[in-house]
């Protein structure tokens, strides 16, 4: 008897920085396959930049993969074959990299609609870190109001075709999808 594989699952966690967002990505791709690839948005923009991505490959340590792909991350998911999971840390950098090259709030909506069919066609799961930016204040340039608004079009997209939920805050997880509303705990 054939038993079928699970389907794929697509999870979204979102929250502030330094809310615990990425920890639970983390244990979320180590609990859903033993092959895991890390598709990481930051660029090696300068010094700090690069101590911070050198800490984070240390923190999740010899059991991922890592693709660096601040652009083409609906390519990168769309190509993979080889992994169990994927974890995408963050969602928000790769939108701020799109828009700093220039693109338009078009061009991206366009990038994001390629993405979330990548996302359809996902051969394996794919977790998706992202900042939350709308809790805060407006943003002072025009750049950064339009970041903010295409930001919150990204979640409200990608979370209504998403598995799992997830909201991180001070430390603290809520489980939002599927209900009940949950805490989480390590």
């Amino acid at each position: 008897m054939i038993i079928p594989a699970p389907q794929p699952r697509l999870i979204l966690i979102g929250g502030g920085a330094r809310s615990g967002k990425s920890r639970l990505g983390l244990a979320c791709a180590h609990a859903l396959g033993n092959r895991r690839l890390f598709i990481a948005t930051a660029e090696r923009s300068d010094d700090e930049m690069r101590e911070r991505i050198a800490r984070h490959r240390a923190e999740r340590g010899a059991g991922f993969d890592t693709l660096e792909e601040p652009r083409a991350l609906s390519e990168a998911l769309a190509a993979d074959r080889d992994h169990d999971v994927v974890l995408v840390d963050c969602l928000t950098l790769w939108l701020s990299n799109l828009l700093v090259d220039g693109a338009s709030a078009d061009d991206v909506q366009e990038r994001l609609s390629v993405l979330l069919a990548a996302l359809a066609r996902r051969r394996s799961h794919v977790v998706i870190v992202s900042n939350e930016v709308g809790l805060g204040l407006v943003p002072e340039t025009a750049l950064g109001r339009l970041f903010r608004d295409l930001t919150g079009r990204a979640h409200q997209q990608i979370a209504a075709v998403a598995d799992e939920l997830y909201l991180a805050a001070m430390g603290v997880v809520l489980r939002l999808r599927p209900a009940p509303l949950e805490l989480v705990t390590e």
